[in-house]
Formats: C-alpha cells, sequence, structure tokens
C-alpha cells in the first residue's frame, strides 16, 4: 500500500491540474478513462492522492502502429508501448505508473475502474463504459501523492439502466453473453475457431461493438483486429 503524503506533499499539490494532464495523454494517444481520490472512495492498493485511469484514446492506434514496439514485431506491443508511453508521462508529470499487466498479483484495475463512477457492470457482467461503451481498454494509471481537483463523474448512474435494446446480451454469434453472467469463454473460442467466427476475428467482438456507446471510442477495425488476434492467437 501507497505510504502517505508528507505534509509538503499535501500543501503544495501537482504542478499540472487535470486539464493539463488530459492533455499531456491526448498527445500520446490516450485519454483518461476516470479518476478518484482514494481517500474519499476507498479503492485496493491506495489510500491517499489523486489517481488518473487512462485508457486507448481516439488517436491512439495511428501513433502505435508508427511506435518502435509495433515495428519491432516482439511479444506484447502493446504492452511494451503502455510501459514506455505511461512511464513517460509520470516521470514528467510526478506521479507513479501502475499496469494493468504484469502480474500475478495484478493491479486492481476493475476495482479502481468501478469506483471512480465512470465504469460499471453490463448485463452481461462485463464492463462497460460511459463513453467509450464496451470497447473499454485501460492501458495505465497514474497515482498522484497530491489531492486535486477532479471533474464528477457524468452520469449518475450505468447507462444500461436506461439501454431499452441491450444488445450486448443478443448480439454475441455464439451466446457466450448472457444476462447476469458469466461470460462463457469456451464458446468464444469455440466459434472464433470456425468460420462463421471470421467477422469477429477481423471486426471485433459483436457483442462489445453492439454497444451504443462503443461508437464513442473511435476504434478502427484494424486496433479490433489486432486486439482480436492476440485474445484469440491462431
Amino acid at each position: 500500500m501507497t505510504s502517505a503524503p508528507t505534509p509538503q506533499q499535501a500543501k503544495t499539490g501537482p504542478q499540472q491540474g487535470y486539464a493539463d494532464i488530459a492533455q499531456a495523454a491526448r498527445a500520446v494517444g490516450l485519454q483518461i478513462y476516470g479518476a478518484l481520490h482514494p481517500c474519499e472512495r476507498p479503492v485496493k492498493g491506495l489510500s491517499h492522492g489523486t489517481l488518473i485511469l487512462l485508457g486507448c484514446g481516439a488517436a491512439y492506434w495511428p501513433i502505435f502502429t508508427r511506435s518502435p514496439e509495433y515495428l519491432e514485431a516482439r511479444p506484447d506491443p502493446v504492452d511494451r508501448w503502455s510501459t514506455r508511453v505511461i512511464g513517460s508521462l509520470a516521470a514528467n508529470l510526478g506521479a507513479t505508473a501502475h499496469f494493468p499487466f504484469g502480474g500475478p498479483p495484478y493491479t486492481p484495475f476493475v476495482d479502481w475502474a468501478l469506483a471512480s463512477g465512470r465504469a460499471f457492470t453490463s448485463p452481461s457482467q462485463m464492463m462497460v463504459h460511459d463513453e467509450v461503451g464496451m470497447l473499454i481498454s485501460f492501458r495505465g494509471a497514474l497515482h498522484f501523492d497530491q489531492s486535486f481537483d477532479i471533474p464528477p463523474p457524468p452520469l449518475a448512474h450505468s447507462p444500461c439502466a436506461t439501454c431499452t435494446t441491450q444488445p450486448c446480451l443478443t448480439s454475441c454469434p455464439a451466446d457466450a453473453m448472457v444476462e447476469g453472467g458469466p461470460y462463457d469463454l469456451a464458446a468464444c473460442h469455440h466459434h472464433l475457431e470456425t468460420p462463421a467466427g471470421v467477422a469477429c476475428m477481423t471486426q471485433g467482438c459483436r457483442a462489445r461493438c453492439a454497444c451504443p456507446l462503443s461508437q464513442g471510442a473511435g476504434r478502427p477495425i484494424e486496433q479490433t483486429a489486432h486486439h482480436m488476434r492476440y485474445f484469440h492467437p491462431s
């Protein structure tokens, strides 16, 4: 658990504010997916300061595909890119970087995301975000010892509460997502092995893409196909 800030840290605050952090994230293809003060919203692993959750932004894919991690054709390019880019952001902004990979043990990103008030559990039990829907993709987080102003979550409740069609439950050709869960991972992988699964492999998970909010991710098909190849290697 991170130690409590010193009196000096508590007084000074970061040189950058929330808007500056958001701008720095956008410059490298990321966006803020959520933020919270652990002292106000208790979460695992942290007790103070300000936590900023980062995920893929609309500019991520063209930036990533020009990166050395992508061009080197070595394993785990997305994770290596995230480590370098978010690690650099942390160093420049005076924060500590955390990542959802590299375990076990794993950093509790699901706990942090739900506590931010911007991510929710969908009817299928998969996570949904208020802006990028079910194409949510956390790449890392920045933890600042200081507490500074962050905007409140834009929604008072889960967007699923007012979604009348709930296409996440009806769009999966393998019926792998059902109300209340659990997600049938075996059925999903089996479907992807068949000719009928080619569309999912090349265009993305039908259920995740069907979420009305997923359009907000601005994700190109090539990016989704890249992630599907890692999810289901041939």
